[in-house]
């Protein structure tokens, strides 16, 4: 995992890194799903994932083609594989799930 000093060493400007964490391993992590109008609670390991997030790197960029420059960039193994995602803002969201969290 690199770390927080070696990311803002690849980026020449530090205030795009906003954060960057591990994650610890899914035998420690535990899923929450929903379906029928209830919950259920899975504890790690998860045995039938075939990908697993290690951590995440949060960068403030103006576009989703900066934001994949930035990730090939990034020091990576061979193998490794970075997905590029945007936080998703209030406005993202569809009216009705708007509604129903009192918005």
């Amino acid at each position: 995992m690199l770390s927080a000093e070696g990311a803002k060493c690849r980026f020449p400007n530090p205030s795009l890194l906003l954060g960057l964490d591990g994650l610890t391993p899914p035998a420690k992590g535990a899923r929450v799903s929903f379906g029928g109008g209830k919950t259920k609670v899975t504890d790690g390991p998860f045995t039938e994932a075939k990908e697993v997030l290690g951590g995440y790197w949060m960068i403030q960029v103006k576009s989703r083609a900066e934001a994949i420059e930035w990730a090939k960039r990034a020091p990576m193994l061979d193998g490794d594989i970075i997905e590029v995602r945007q936080v998703q803002e209030l406005s993202d969201l569809p009216p009705d799930v708007l509604k129903a969290a009192g918005r």
